[in-house]
């Protein structure tokens, strides 16, 4: 039932575009591949069924969606382990289950069908709840705890950088006045707050107007970008050379910054004007995707929830210099850096 359950609950986002693309470095028997966001399950199982020869190890912050996931794949025996963490924590997991290293790596990032459908999760502003909002019910603050408590300066700051809401100050001052004759405790009162707050013809185009309003305070109470930002970097010093990469993000601020980090790994950092360039210096990632890949009209008719995907991925060509892990002082750029960085030709099968 659990298994029927989470396989009707979640249709995988671009399953086959991904598979294609980690399937060149999951080619070898005893593969390993990490499904960094596993949510319900779905991507992992594609991976499994198309590759009967690889393991997957995945992991989740969210518990309910584990034991989902877990229902799911459990014909698959000991070729899936779940793991309970955050993804930016694939060092610790790939060390701690003894891998050398792992032949490919998924990230689906976002909120996941799971969390969107249960509505007293909070994550949808379509259905009225508790202003929760956490991944991982079991710990950290919820998004009536930062609405209730920030100081009207820093709700404007959440919304406007996590929201890119121009009407953050409007919405924020709303929120505050509220919140003096009571605590917020229900998305709807929410969504009435943004409603109110937002010019009458504002509210007429784009969608539901608490849309950035939410996602604003699901990346506060998660801590996403953060975690995102050091997550790719780690994933990617978990992969052997040869290894592959692919990130499915769905808004703006998660793809840009993945792009930028496979853009710095595929660039040569060493100082122009160097007759020979050093191996330390070489790009230590190949960029598999030119831009980003979004869903077709296939794609989306089969689900509409892959309408917003941004897909790039990256191979592993080297290890990566020491100048350029995770922690170490970030190189300068360079003006000539761009027309030397190791780009992808015309898009085939990988």
């Amino acid at each position: 039932m659990a298994e029927r359950d989470a396989a009707d609950r979640h249709v995988p986002v671009l399953l086959q575009r991904c598979i294609d693309l980690l399937a060149p470095a999951l080619a070898e028997p005893g593969s390993v591949m990490v499904d960094a966001t596993l949510g319900m399950g779905g991507h992992t199982e594609g991976v499994l069924d198309a590759l009967p020869h690889v393991r997957v190890v995945g992991i989740d912050r969210d518990p309910q969606a584990l034991a989902l996931a877990s229902a799911r794949l459990a014909r698959f025996g000991d070729r899936f382990t779940p793991v309970h963490a955050v993804y930016d924590e694939i060092p610790e997991v790939v060390e701690r289950l003894g891998l050398p290293g792992v032949q490919g790596v998924l990230m689906d990032l976002g909120v996941s069908s799971l969390q969107l459908d249960e509505a007293e999760r909070g994550f949808s502003y379509a259905q009225d709840a508790p202003l929760d909002m956490r991944m991982d019910a079991t710990r950290g603050r919820t998004a009536a705890e930062v609405l209730n408590t920030y100081a009207e300066e820093d709700l404007v700051r959440v919304l406007r950088e996590y929201g890119e809401e121009r009407f953050a100050e409007r919405i924020a001052r709303r929120i505050v006045q509220a919140r003096e004759q009571a605590p917020l405790e229900r998305t709807s009162e929410l969504v009435d707050l943004v409603r109110a707050g937002i010019p009458a013809a504002a509210r007429q185009t784009g969608g539901n107007p608490a849309k950035r309003t939410f996602q604003a305070l699901r990346i506060e109470v998660n801590d996403e970008l953060a975690v995102l930002a050091r997550a790719v970097p780690a994933a990617v010093e978990a992969l052997v050379v040869g290894g592959r990469i692919v990130v499915e993000a769905y808004q703006s601020l998660e793809d840009r910054l993945v792009k930028r980090t496979f853009a710095a790994g595929a660039e040569i950092s060493a100082p122009p004007g160097l007759p020979v360039v050093p191996d330390t210096h070489a790009p230590f990632l190949r960029l598999l995707t030119r831009g980003a890949e979004e869903a077709d009209a296939v794609e989306l008719a089969r689900n509409p929830r892959s309408q917003s995907v941004r897909l790039r991925a990256a191979e592993r060509l080297r290890p990566t210099p020491e100048h350029l892990r995770p922690g170490a002082a970030p190189a300068p750029r360079t003006s000539r850096s761009k027309s030397r960085s190791t780009r992808p030709g015309p898009r085939r099968p990988a």
